[in-house]
């Protein structure tokens, strides 16, 4: 991505876009997983060598004419990115990887972004940061942005994902300080060139500047992933202030209420009710057709559709039913296709008009309308008559927003036999933890299993829902083929529970770097001689998966234990402090110990200009430090983190054969013995095996569902 100018970022999509309301972005992987397990772009780059000695790689290292592989990678290779390998990347090999992830706008995570910050800071990289990806500014350490880069670079940082920075709420706080900074300090109302430069930093805006600002701020809020109640007041206070290109309310047309987007959801009753009946009908239609065709979600169109009929309730006259008889008409399935039939149909009405044999029969449209929960409740009832001893199993796929109604007792009358009803009941956000708990339960108790597959495409977010009986059953070899799943939203006992299965499933790598890399995702459960272990082999944890650590492992871990552990991320700790994981954690120490951490040692002292060693507040973020325009920064020392040993930036294919050969194309591969390999000194206890033994023969990457599963062998599926 090239230094951008304009708005273009934050133009509004076309009504008939997938993602109303959002900012241009990628869509990300797959819900539930991170990345491939094996370093999917190292196998590509190794995939057409036989040995060491093969074209374009030497015992000397990469060559230079084979340099532009970095700069050649598609994009689901290049999301598998991996920190550790890549340290051992020349500046100009490492510059053009970041060009490529640029270009290619590839959505990485947080962990993934966080580390590449900093090999991009000890490389001075970080002033190429017009050619960088967005997401990636968010990370970089804001003291070594130049003074007349300033808005340039914010503007450009502007269009990534603040999401992202969930866990650094410091680094978070600070893009807004200068942000501020840029536009000369806080100012009461923020002009039109004001909003173009803030992006997506707006959505971190207080209401009050919300409703003070040009009206332009609407486009900036159609980034925002969600709105805060006191966001969606302002928003409502702008529009019916009449200031905005829509006018005052009575003065909205169609296509003014489809420029807004998503934020059309957010839109009050009161001010439904003064929109013109006709437009106010049009749009409603347009929003229904929307979510039946899947272009908008469920969640947002229920949002809107209870401020609208609420307006509608309140402003017509009492002539809609009240009672038990049907007074707009029996239902049919002509009925159902209108995309006004909520607005015909209440749910006493609902009640009273639909008939069982046009539910059994339509089932499918019926559901596709954004049914209130007064509505799915009728809904639920009716199915109830129709089938006393349960729901089919083929009726069962098409009930997935009404799962969250349903108590264990009820579902424990379904029969699931099949994956993909399991998928089509849990593969939405709608089921809850018991629904979650017994849908598999069921599944499990007519002869199911939990493969890789059906973990993949449920999401790592329901193992967090899973009971511990259902977890320990996974076997390992499907646990490994799912890849890396997204367990951070679970509660710490689930997470103790998949660290164990981790173990048992990776327990037998051969490194330790391949080791960290597969089970970093559910480290959130290791004890702590893990941790201990893991900062004695050099990992760098990144600052995102320190902060989804045990909170009460933490408090065990000495300052040299996290300072060798997070390695040349040690800097991100000032990014994170306030986290409550690590903010817990730094209070538990003296002032000595946060020096050592190169932290302010008055954590509640005022706020200051931030320089390298100094502290983020606790309650007020730091003020950031523009350096001066003359001379590039980073070139004499780190620009985060602590200083790193001089590799002198080795070449790629001289850390390959020392950790990275298990990346090797499979055919390069050779099967470890069940009896040949020697046991490193931790073996006994974390389950790693000498480096010098035989390579496990672990399949190689797939995009990004994981490994391939072609044909395993029973020694493919396991490694130990």
């Amino acid at each position: 991505m090239a230094d951008v100018e304009g708005a273009s970022a934050l133009r509004p999509p076309r009504p008939e876009a997938c993602t109303w309301g959002s900012c241009p972005r990628l869509p990300p992987p797959s819900r539930g997983v991170l990345v491939s397990p094996g370093l999917a772009l190292l196998v590509w780059l190794t995939v057409p060598c036989s040995g060491p000695q093969a074209e374009g790689f030497s015992q000397g290292g990469l060559d230079a004419s084979r340099a532009d592989l970095w700069a050649s990678a598609n994009t689901s290779l290049l999301q598998g990115f991996w920190c550790q390998p890549a340290r051992q990347l020349s500046r100009d090999q490492l510059s053009a990887l970041i060009r490529r992830m640029a270009s290619q706008q590839v959505p990485l995570k947080a962990w993934q972004l966080s580390c590449l910050a900093n090999l991009a800071a000890r490389h001075s990289l970080q002033g190429d940061f017009p050619f960088h990806p967005a997401d990636l500014l968010l990370f970089y350490n804001l003291t070594q942005v130049r003074e007349a880069d300033c808005q340039a670079f914010i503007r450009h940082a502007a269009q990534g994902d603040m999401e992202l920075l969930a866990n650094l709420p410091d680094q978070r706080a600070a893009l807004r300080h200068a942000a501020m900074a840029c536009l000369g300090g806080p100012r009461p109302q923020l002009s039109a060139s004001d909003l173009l430069l803030l992006g997506i930093l707006v959505c971190d805006m207080d209401a009050s500047s919300i409703v003070a600002s040009d009206s332009r701020v609407l486009q900036n809020l159609q980034c925002c992933p969600r709105l805060t109640t006191t966001q969606q007041a302002a928003l409502n206070t702008l529009l019916a202030s009449g200031r905005t290109r829509l006018g005052p309310p009575n003065s909205w047309n169609l296509e003014g209420l489809q420029t807004l987007g998503r934020l059309a959801t957010y839109i009050s009753p009161g001010l439904w009710v003064q929109v013109q009946e006709a437009v106010g009908l049009d749009f409603f239609s347009s929003m229904v057709a929307a979510c039946r065709a899947g272009q908008l979600s469920q969640r947002d169109t229920r949002r809107f559709v209870t401020g609208f009929l609420e307006a509608k309730a309140a402003s017509s006259r009492p002539k809609r039913g009240t009672g038990r008889h049907c007074i707009r008409g029996d239902i049919t399935a002509a009925t159902l296709r209108d995309d006004l039939f909520l607005v015909r149909y209440d749910c006493s009405q609902l009640e009273s008009c639909l008939g069982s044999r046009v539910l059994r029969a339509n089932l499918d449209p019926l559901l596709q309308h954004p049914l209130p929960t007064e509505c799915q409740r009728v809904v639920k009832a009716k199915l109830a008559q129709i089938y006393p001893r349960g729901i089919p199993e083929e009726q069962l796929r098409r009930i997935t927003s009404l799962v969250y109604l349903y108590s264990r007792a009820e579902i424990g009358q379904w029969n699931i036999t099949s994956r993909d009803t399991v998928v089509a009941l849990l593969a939405s956000d709608v089921a809850l933890e018991n629904q979650t708990e017994a849908v598999l339960q069921k599944f499990l108790d007519h002869n199911g299993t939990v493969t890789s597959a059906l973990l993949v495409a449920i999401g790592g977010s329901r193992l967090c829902w899973m009971s511990p009986a259902q977890i320990r059953a996974i076997r390992p070899s499907e646990f490994r083929l799912a890849g890396a799943l997204d367990i951070s939203s679970c509660p710490q006992s689930r997470k103790d529970v998949l660290y164990a299965k981790a173990r048992e499933a990776f327990g037998s790598t051969r490194t330790t770097a391949t080791y960290y890399h597969l089970m970093r995702p559910y480290l959130g459960g290791a004890p702590l001689e893990e941790l201990q272990h893991l900062a004695q082999e050099n990992v760098s944890m990144d600052i995102d998966t320190f902060t989804n650590l045990n909170p009460r492992v933490l408090q065990s871990l000495s300052v040299g234990n996290v300072t060798t552990l997070l390695g040349q991320n040690v800097g991100d700790l000032q990014k994170a402090r306030s986290h409550p994981t690590i903010s817990s954690w730094l209070r538990s120490l003296n002032s000595s110990a946060l020096g050592e951490l190169g932290l302010d040692t008055n954590p509640i002292g005022p706020t200051r200009p931030a320089r390298l060693t100094t502290v983020t507040p606790n309650t007020t973020p730091w003020a950031p430090h523009l350096a001066p325009t003359s001379g590039r920064p980073g070139n004499d020392a780190p620009t985060s983190g602590s200083p790193p040993a001089n590799l002198g930036y080795l070449p790629l294919a001289v850390a390959l054969p020392s950790s990275l050969l298990w990346l090797l194309y499979r055919g390069a591969w050779t099967v470890a013995s069940k009896d040949g390999a020697a046991r490193a000194p931790h073996a006994g206890k974390l389950g790693l095996v000498g480096g010098a033994g035989p390579l496990p023969n672990i399949p190689p990457p797939r995009g990004l569902q994981g490994w391939s599963s072609a044909t395993p062998s029973s020694q493919d599926l396991e490694l130990d």
